[in-house]
């Protein structure tokens, strides 16, 4: 089924300048059509916004910033807006037309690429979004579908649709922006972008060429998410073997998951592929992909450009079916099939004899014509339903003579709510006639409250969370004079914010009401106890005793130590078992000062006993403790002098 016949556009001229010929793809946002500007006879592509958007002064100031932005962009690597304007209720832009592909086709119709070939597209790519960031814009939505591939080979950037200057404040009170397969870690946590947010995206794009695989996969866009920020992007040699290390370093650098890691724009990434290339023989660059190998073919003479450079016709494209643009400037080669010669008339053959003829080709066209019916007149297409609401897709399909099978419903966080997602078959798949189409409908982004979990103990909050789709994430404790100890204090973020499903929160649980620990070393075991107990501590007692510089049955140490403690927290103490014993100096006979320094440099103390004898002597005659004995570390040792 021709899509573009039933565009109320399509043979409309637009602003009384633009002659609007077929659609080309269209999008959440806008439909992009091929135009012809009759005031300059030149073919260009009108992009126009959805006329329900147009009164939402959101899209309409990012559709204009994007004309003023690419405007400011003079750059052979990216699409140029010509004019912006209005038409009633349709904004629109006319755009250069690229009559050509997207990337999004070379990697669905080829897998993974060359080496060569993933660097000739990677490179002016960067050129158009280095030229983009030394402008001071960043274009925050950079992805295969954005990038148009001529036929005549050249690279271009398109959609500056989210483009934003680099300085700008953004943050993620509203719906992330872009794409979740390409979005930096940064850009999900913090919803603050700076020109390294597309080097990442194109780091990804760049896994994508090489590998023909998104390097994050999941069930939902919010497990991608999730694994963009805790899983860093795994080199594209784990999935084909022998890739150059180069080419893993190349993409490391770019995807790091620390935006400080990352080159700091798109320029400096540039000189890194440019530098890649140079390390790289040719056999490597041009080393075929897994799938090419398995085919039995080699496109190793393709060096230049993954696009054949045969002639080639722009045709009409139906609906986007995968994602907003990606069928963009898709082109289709004609081939004239061979006019036969005419016969000649042999003057004088019977009548019977052209009876015969004519009668043997309505056999074959009968023959023919049944042959047909089997293989394909009793067959239809599914037509192009994805980004149509669910009415216009059932509207389509009875249009088309078929069915409406079983319609299902699903979160999406890029496809618009109450509009498809998905069908089955796919689209453009044959069917036979009066048969049936599932529908899968989106339900919109997927967002959860954040529950209200305070005072919960930890794990009632957290099966909590879980039943609401959330994932219970890194849990710290404090003190509370309020909630009882092991209960969640607080989340972060609070309760009532809407946060995706599957989004990890921070719970912050009590430790219950803070206490003065009282330092009890050196206190008799059960009064040390009793004072512990007292300010609300339990008391373990540890088994075994050490020596110290306390009193045996002493407490030698606590732990914790005097300080804050919760409530019930237990404190272990530690019973001395007296000083360490040591031996004693012999000092008989040495003068007084000699030997007190002896026993005090032991570790003892010196007591002095003269009596009335030895007030004027200097010769030590006797020690309490005898020379070679042991006695406590710090005990005091007395001499007596004569």
């Amino acid at each position: 089924m021709d899509t573009t016949l039933q565009d109320p556009l399509v043979g409309q001229l637009l602003d009384g300048r633009y002659r609007v010929d077929a659609r080309i793809a269209a999008g959440g946002m806008a439909t992009v059509y091929r135009a012809l500007d009759t005031r300059l006879d030149r073919v260009l592509a009108l992009k126009v916004m959805h006329p329900t958007l147009a009164v939402d002064g959101t899209f309409v100031e990012r559709f204009i910033r994007e004309a003023k932005s690419v405007a400011r962009l003079d750059h052979p690597n990216v699409v140029q807006v010509f004019d912006q304007g209005t038409d009633g209720s349709y904004v629109y832009l006319a755009m250069e037309y690229i009559a050509g592909c997207t990337l999004r086709d070379v990697l669905r119709e080829r897998g993974a690429l060359q080496p060569r070939a993933a660097l000739d597209i990677l490179e002016p790519v960067l050129a158009a979004l280095g030229a983009a960031h030394r402008a001071g814009f960043v274009h925050r939505d950079m992805k295969p579908e954005n990038v148009l591939i001529g036929d005549d080979g050249r690279v271009k950037v398109a959609d500056f649709g989210l483009v934003r200057s680099v300085d700008t404040v953004t943050s993620t009170t509203g719906a992330v922006l872009g794409t979740v397969s390409y979005l930096a870690p940064e850009q999900v946590e913090q919803g603050t972008t700076d020109p390294r947010v597309d080097v990442y995206a194109c780091g990804v794009v760049l896994y994508e060429m090489l590998t023909g695989e998104k390097p994050h996969s999941g069930d939902s866009p919010a497990q991608v998410l999730y694994r963009h920020i805790n899983e860093d992007v795994p080199p594209p040699s784990a999935l084909v073997p022998g890739l150059p290390h180069e080419l893993d370093e190349l993409v490391a650098s770019a995807t790091a998951r620390d935006p400080e890691v990352r080159p700091h724009d798109a320029v400096a990434l540039l000189a890194r592929a440019r530098e890649a290339r140079r390390s790289l023989t040719d056999e490597q660059l041009d080393a075929p992909p897994p799938q090419a190998l398995a085919a039995g073919h080699d496109n190793a003479e393709d060096r230049t450009s993954v696009i054949p450079r045969s002639p080639t016709v722009p045709r009409p494209l139906p609906v986007n079916e995968d994602s907003p643009g990606q069928d963009a400037g898709r082109t289709t080669r004609l081939q004239a099939p061979p006019v036969p010669p005419a016969p000649s008339r042999r003057p004088g053959r019977p009548r019977r004899t052209v009876l015969a003829v004519l009668a043997a080709v309505l056999v074959v066209f009968g023959v023919g014509g049944g042959v047909w019916y089997i293989n394909s007149g009793q067959f239809t297409k599914v037509p192009p339903l994805l980004a149509k609401t669910e009415a216009q897709a059932k509207e389509r399909l009875e249009a088309a003579g078929l069915d409406v099978g079983q319609v299902e419903r699903a979160y999406n966080d890029t496809v618009k709510r109450g509009t498809v997602i998905s069908t089955d078959p796919k689209p453009g798949a044959r069917i036979r006639d009066n048969g049936s189409v599932s529908l899968t409908v989106s339900l919109g982004p997927e967002t959860v409250n954040v529950p209200d979990v305070q005072g919960r103990p930890l794990g009632e909050a957290k099966a909590r969370l879980r039943e609401d789709g959330l994932e219970p994430g890194m849990v710290t404790r404090d003190f509370s004079d309020d909630v009882p100890r092991g209960s969640v204090i607080a989340t972060t973020p609070h309760a009532g914010t809407k946060r995706h499903a599957g989004s990890a929160i921070a719970l912050t649980v009590s430790k219950g009401r803070a206490i003065d620990v009282p330092d009890v070393t050196g206190e008799d075991l059960d009064s040390a106890k009793q004072e512990l107990t007292g300010a609300g501590l339990k008391v373990r007692v540890a088994p075994d005793r050490v020596t110290s510089d306390q009193d045996a049955g002493k407490v030698a140490e606590q732990n914790p130590p005097n300080g804050k403690a919760a409530e019930g927290d237990t404190v272990t103490l530690t019973v001395s078992k007296g000083p360490p014993m040591i031996e004693v100096p012999d000092v008989v006979g040495d003068s007084v000062d000699d030997a007190t320094k002896a026993l005090e440099d032991a570790g003892f103390e010196v007591d002095e006993d003269r009596g009335l004898l030895g007030l004027f002597g200097d010769t030590v005659k006797k020690q309490s403790v005898a020379g070679g004995d042991r006695a406590p570390k710090g005990s005091t040792i007395t001499i007596t002098i004569r």
